[in-house]
């Protein structure tokens, strides 16, 4: 099976720091995102504090059991699904770089699908929830931003 790819971006006038906060908060990401709810399973116990933090988005009927795995300040926040979809070896990585205007969010994610013929759908689907993930960060970003 072909590994699948995701990648969407969006962008922000928002600065790069103010969008790692929102990135680092997984519980303010119902706030501003399609996702339903969040729940800590577990909090993290690396340096920064919510490396290694395993936390449940619950949506509709989907429960996605993520595990955050790096974190390069203002740069990148990256997590695995540990559980949730019938998906192997899903990585997120969302990079942000700084611009003359804002902040550019680059979203990738990567995955095997389980079952064999899947892997279109579930990267059809992913590619809409994510970019409206994105768009919501920016969005969420450049009005904390604006308010300070």
């Amino acid at each position: 099976m072909a590994s699948q790819h995701v990648r969407v971006e969006s962008t922000t006038t928002a600065d790069p720091a103010t969008v790692y906060a929102l990135l680092r908060d997984g519980s303010g990401w119902p706030e501003f995102t399609p996702l339903g709810s969040y729940e800590l399973v577990s909090a993290g116990t690396g340096e920064p504090t919510e490396l290694g933090e395993i936390r449940i988005f619950h949506t509709g009927r989907f429960h996605a059991r993520e595990q955050i795995v790096e974190m390069i300040e203002n740069r990148r926040l990256s997590y695995v699904l540990l559980a949730g979809m019938p998906l192997r070896g899903y990585r997120a990585d969302v990079d942000l770089e700084p611009t003359d205007s804002g902040t550019l969010i680059r979203w990738h994610s990567t995955f095997d699908p389980k079952t064999f013929g899947t892997g279109w759908l579930y990267r059809t689907q992913l590619q809409g929830f994510i970019q409206k993930t994105a768009d919501g960060l920016a969005a969420r970003a450049t009005e904390v931003a604006r308010d300070r």
